[in-house]
């Protein structure tokens, strides 16, 4: 059975470039599953999984919940606004209640960055990331840059912009650390006020101006924004965003060459990206939602400690 170099996904951070391949390789084959007449395997059939989201999802929760059921896992779903939570109970204490049932892996969701990092030192039980606040989101990014292997055959040498709010998505940094282990070039794109100060020392470049990072990229990897997570508005208004920074067909028929169209989701039409862009020809945003049950299946794989004990 292949293994990767850590026990939890935390972070795209703590992954080696060989661990990345590995997950890739194996959501290999459980693509070919997903399109089989009989879509599930028997491989996760004594494994409890519980998806505990203490933030509202839709995309990553179900996908999440089809890769588990897929496996054959047992699942159970917990939702913060109906929990004991609302009655003063802490975080640890949330998860321990839900560990002493025999959970044997938890896939969270939670709006404070490092809150993640946090459980895995107070408990032994299998931990996958599903978002923490601004930090990361490892299987978006994960889903994402295997979509732009698939369609290109390689990651390396391929030029990504990621382009929209950049400060407040925990997307962006798990691409950037994802697509730079597999040697690929990263630009950030966005208002200034929507790019973290320090961004290039993470080694990507910086562009303020949308048609020239359209016009530098293979593959445009495109930012919801993050409205909820702003203290402050960051722009005057949204029709001002997206006549300035909003991807519209003109600007990519006005390019010399064909690129990738990514999102993410959920989709802000009309804002961050218009209609005929985003189901057009060269959008892989629906790849992208195919593709994050393959990795995420493959990632359930490899980290489930019931596994590792046979």
């Amino acid at each position: 059975m292949p293994k990767l170099s850590v026990s939890n996904l935390l972070g795209i951070d703590e992954l080696k470039a060989s661990d990345i391949k590995t997950i890739f390789e194996t959501a290999d084959h459980f693509k070919e599953v997903i399109n089989r007449p009989i879509k599930k395997v028997p491989t996760l059939r004594d494994t409890t999984i519980a998806n505990v989201f203490f933030e509202n999802s839709t995309r990553t929760r179900i996908s999440f919940e089809l890769a588990e059921k897929r496996l054959s896992a047992d699942t159970v779903n917990f939702s913060a606004s109906s929990s004991s939570l609302k009655k003063g109970e802490t975080l640890l204490d949330t998860i321990n209640n839900i560990l002493a049932m025999k959970v044997d892996m938890l896939v969270v969701r939670h709006a404070s960055s490092g809150a993640c990092h946090f459980l895995s030192q107070k408990i032994g039980a299998t931990i996958i990331n599903a978002g923490d606040g601004t930090h990361e989101h490892p299987t978006q990014a994960l889903l994402d840059t295997y979509s732009i292997l698939k369609e290109k055959g390689s990651v390396r040498g391929q030029k990504v912009a990621i382009i929209g709010d950049i400060l407040h998505s925990r997307v962006a940094l798990s691409n950037i650390f994802a697509l730079k282990k597999l040697g690929a070039e990263v630009m950030v794109c966005g208002p200034n006020t929507l790019i973290p100060r320090y961004i290039e020392l993470l080694g990507v470049r910086k562009e303020t101006n949308v048609q020239k990072a359209l016009e530098w990229c293979d593959v445009a990897n495109v930012l919801r924004i993050q409205l909820e997570r702003q203290k402050s508005r960051a722009f005057p208004s949204l029709r001002e965003y997206s006549l300035y920074y909003g991807i519209k067909k003109e600007m990519i028929d006005a390019l010399d060459k064909e690129i990738l169209i990514m999102h993410p989701g959920p989709i802000n039409r009309g804002v961050e990206i218009d209609s005929d862009v985003a189901d057009s020809d060269q959008s892989i945003i629906l790849d992208q939602v195919e593709n994050g049950v393959a990795i995420r299946m493959a990632v359930l794989y490899l980290l489930a400690p019931t596994l590792k004990k046979n």
